[in-house]
């Protein structure tokens, strides 16, 4: 567990029904962390600072850096300092005409630069035949939004879990969308969770960075209570997984390969 916090009581003005008055308020923390790969600055990601070890290991997992927990020779984080060290078996993994040092922002998005040769090295086409049930999608929404106290807290952060049909696995919260998904990718390698028949479900929008990151993580269905882009739907077709938004109430929209929601 992080020595920081993740969310810090701070005055603010509030305004409600025609007047001001003066309250604490919680707000999220960010964090910047420094990763050092084999000796060599790799990035600097901002985030909640929270499972630092799942997120590093997922994030470098999802660059294609390393695949397994067995990969990893050393890793030593230093929370006053922010930097984080990590050295691997292999020590060749950096290549520089596919890597170069950048900054990993928390606002999700424009900040992240992609990469495309190390997505298509290390991004996974589903092959589960699995279902899941309308009904469970709703209620596995509905156990994430839950179980994020932060989120009710602050309503600055996004969620993410790994699920199976009925039960959330593991659920990690971030500031940044990306980072959420590392901690569970960092998670299930860590602790040898076979991720193939889970569901990742998700607070957020499903932009093409989600849909890519969790094809890396290698679910099959994703629930999100957002909308998806076109360019996700377009990959989740080809990359046969089954992207469900929007889930509120009772309702959703599934936007590709709805074979296998169902009813009962």
């Amino acid at each position: 567990m992080s020595q920081h916090e993740v969310c810090l009581k701070r005055q603010i003005v509030k305004y409600k029904d025609g007047a001001f008055q003066t309250l604490e308020d919680d707000i999220v923390t960010e964090f910047p962390l420094t990763i050092h790969v084999n000796n060599e600055e790799f990035a600097t990601m901002v985030c909640t600072p929270t499972n630092f070890e799942e997120m590093i290991v997922g994030f470098l997992a999802s660059e294609g850096v390393l695949r397994f927990k067995d990969d990893i020779q050393t890793l030593e984080i230093d929370e006053d300092k922010g930097f984080a060290y990590i050295d691997l078996y292999n020590k060749k993994v950096m290549n520089q005409q596919s890597y170069s040092k950048r900054f990993i922002g928390s606002c999700c998005g424009k900040s992240r630069q992609f990469y495309f040769q190390n997505d298509a090295k290390t991004t996974k086409t589903s092959t589960i035949k699995s279902f899941i049930t309308a009904e469970q999608c709703i209620q596995l929404m509905r156990k994430m939004q839950e179980d994020s106290l932060v989120f009710k807290g602050t309503g600055g952060v996004h969620n993410a879990a790994l699920c199976s049909n009925e039960e959330l696995i593991v659920s990690r919260t971030d500031i940044g969308r990306h980072n959420a998904l590392d901690k569970l990718y960092g998670y299930s390698i860590l602790n040898n969770v076979p991720v193939r028949d889970k569901v990742l479900v998700f607070s957020g929008r499903i932009s093409s960075e989600v849909l890519t990151k969790a094809a890396k993580i290698g679910v099959g269905i994703v629930l999100s209570k957002s909308a998806p882009t076109d360019l996700a739907i377009k990959l989740a077709e080809d990359l046969n997984i089954t992207a469900v938004g929007f889930i509120r109430g009772s309702s959703f929209n599934v936007y590709s390969h709805p074979e296998r929601i169902v009813l009962e």
